[in-house]
């Protein structure tokens, strides 16, 4: 596996890096091992909390040199990319102003006597995490698991090397030891032995439906904990009664930031009769508007895919749904340049035999679907093997809450696009993973809740 920063806006190589041998691994494992034992000595809560605080200030210190990172990596926009490292300082802080709560004694009323949970680290966790967002999803993972005490093994992407890099030094900077969070330019088979090793205690893994059946594997072969956060086809509906200038204001975004890279992006437009012409001519200006360009400028709003792979894929689908009797509304159109920039695109007439139907597409493409009322809307978004998101349009909140309950999936958003807060929980159902990040939900994912248990007998003759 070569580990290269490919900027995608040029096409040119601008750094190679070195896979990490079978030895490296095993110094990783060790140095891992290391401090988890080290903390289970010797818990100090409060100097994680310095190091989170530190991580913080430390990324809005250097926001831009940790932006223009994640630019040349896998060619985000550098105003977006600002925008990651925020959340990842919003995060990084959450974790530690939430620490003493998440980790407090949790009493159990049993009349059988007293009883009450202790809320413990497992130990080392290994993290496999994609290039789409490559700071946001590894603080994702290493802020809750560094403050519960679990030391952190990351294999990022091999097309954005210089960014875990970057959080590697990033976390030692702020005062992070050695072993707390280590970044390994490894192998798809080294990260397999490593879930399986003894010394590890659970796996996680943002990414593809095939990165994480090959997780979940070796994590269940060894008998360990994982948690999944992997592909969505999430339904954008439209009922009869929705504001349609509001959801105008939320078309650009919902489907072309990050220039539609990002798994809970709104993919299958689902609008009823009454309001379906006027979508259709609004989705389509608000494609049109994206200025494709060099992702640095501030003027650019369409960045390039990551890499010449995604673009060939990205392609590859709309030509796919083509030949299937899909019909082009917009785009589809070469854009001459170097870099991997693919047109937005709106496509209409998907049916369900049609190989789009039932895909994700991790690009700028929007498909289109009128149905008669909401009713069908609900059995449309509910016809996915994936369950991530789902956004509700309404101008009655009730009215849109009953809605998105009937809708299988981890998360819903009224009248507004996806949205990513430390506070809210993240994650889906069906072939979408399982196991959640971000908020409380997050923190306990790898928690030990160790059961303490005092008889009422022992506790009468013993306790106070």
């Amino acid at each position: 596996m070569a580990y290269q920063t490919i900027y995608p806006y040029t096409n040119e190589v601008l750094r190679s890096y070195e896979s990490l041998s079978d030895a490296g691994v095993e110094e990783a494992l060790e140095r891992a091992y290391g401090q988890y034992q080290a903390w289970q000595k010797d818990n100090d809560v409060e100097n994680r909390k310095t190091v989170l605080r530190q991580v913080a200030a430390l990324l809005r210190r250097d926001l831009d040199r940790y932006a223009e990172t994640m630019t040349k990596d896998m060619g985000k926009l550098f105003v977006e990319a600002r925008g990651e490292v925020e959340l990842c300082a919003a995060i990084a802080e959450y974790y530690a102003d939430q620490a003493d709560g998440f980790l407090a004694r949790e009493p159990v009323e049993t009349p059988a006597g007293k009883a009450y949970i202790l809320k413990q680290a497992r130990g080392v966790i290994m993290a496999v995490e994609p290039w789409n967002f490559p700071f946001y999803q590894v603080m994702r993972v290493f802020a809750p698991n560094f403050i519960i005490g679990n030391p952190l093994l990351l294999k990022h992407a091999s097309n954005c090397p210089g960014s875990a890099l970057a959080f590697e030094a990033l976390v030692r900077e702020a005062g992070a030891p050695e072993g707390a969070f280590q970044n390994l330019f490894a192998s798809y088979d080294q990260v397999s032995r490593i879930i399986e090793d003894s010394r590890v205690a659970g796996a996680c893994l943002t990414g593809s439906e095939r990165g994480g059946s090959s997780v979940a594997e070796h994590a269940g072969k060894a008998l360990k904990p994982s948690s999944l956060e992997l592909g969505g086809n999430d339904a954008f509906i439209v009922l009869d009664d929705a504001d349609m200038d509001e959801v105008k204001s939320q078309l650009f975004a919902a489907r072309l930031y990050n220039a539609g890279q990002v798994c809970v992006s709104s993919k299958r437009f689902i609008v009823t009769e009454k309001n379906y012409d006027r979508f259709l001519r609004d989705l389509t200006e608000v494609f049109a508007s994206a200025q494709w360009g060099d992702p640095m400028d501030p003027a650019t709003t369409l960045a390039p895919l990551s890499s010449a792979t995604a673009k060939r894929d990205v392609l590859a689908a709309i030509e796919q749904a083509v030949q299937a009797g899909a019909r082009v509304v917009y785009g589809n159109q070469p854009i001459e340049s170097p870099g991997y920039f693919v047109m937005p695109t709106i496509l209409t007439d998907v049916t369900k035999d049609n190989p789009l139907y039932n895909k994700e597409v991790f690009g700028p493409v929007g498909v289109v679907y009128k149905v008669r009322d909401e009713e069908d809307a609900i059995a449309l978004a509910n016809d996915s093997s994936y369950g991530l998101g789902n956004t509700v349009f309404s101008s009655d909140m009730e009215h849109a809450g009953r809605v998105a309950a009937r809708i299988e999936t981890g998360m819903s958003f009224i009248n507004h696009g996806w949205t990513s807060l430390p506070e809210l929980p993240f994650g889906g159902v069906k072939n979408s993973g399982y196991g959640h990040e971000l908020s409380r939900s997050g923190f306990d994912t790898f928690v030990n809740q160790h059961l303490v248990f005092i008889p009422q007998t022992v506790w009468e003759r013993h306790g106070k």
